[in-house]
């Protein structure tokens, strides 16, 4: 059944000079109409994907640079963060030993005011002291002599009276 094709087949040098010459003819035809728009759009596909890497590349360093910048900062914030604890517990500090200090002053005011009020008050008891003895003394003097002593006597007895007193007391 298949003898009759390979029979028939003989090869033909007319037909196969038209063949070569059409598929030369057909390779042309394609490299003109159909391999210069397929190049180009293969180079300009190769040249959008090397500018997406060197963009990709150049987003990547300048991430990078962002990176170090951050990390810059945050060390110069964590630095400024230290400083301002430090300030603040110097400032502390100070201000502890300014309280202190004032707190100090004013005992030491209070403690003198006392000591000033204390010595008033001595003083005080010691006048009441002596005007009690004067009339004491008077009293006494007027029931040994069994008389009354005029205002000008009464005065003179007293005041030689405190001064002997306040001899005493000095001594």
């Amino acid at each position: 059944m298949l003898s009759h094709l390979v029979i028939g087949q003989m090869l033909y040098y007319g037909d196969t000079i038209f063949y070569v010459i059409s598929f030369v003819l057909l390779m042309w035809i394609i490299k003109v109409l159909a391999w210069g728009p397929v190049t180009k759009m293969m180079q300009e596909r190769a040249d959008k994907i090397s500018n997406d890497i060197d963009s990709a590349e150049k987003s990547r360093n300048d991430a990078a640079g962002l990176v170090q910048k951050r990390e810059a900062a945050l060390a110069n914030s964590r630095s400024e963060a230290q400083t301002i604890v430090n300030t603040a517990k110097t400032n502390g500090q100070q201000q502890r030993e300014q309280i202190v200090t004032q707190a100090q002053a004013d005992v030491q005011t209070l403690k003198q005011n006392a000591q000033k009020d204390i010595e008033q008050e001595r003083q005080d008891a010691l006048s009441d002291a002596r005007n009690d003895v004067a009339d004491l003394s008077i009293e006494i003097a007027s029931k040994i002599i069994q008389r009354e002593l005029k205002a000008d006597d009464q005065k003179a007895l007293i005041d030689s009276y405190i001064e002997g007193l306040g001899k005493q007391h000095e001594s």
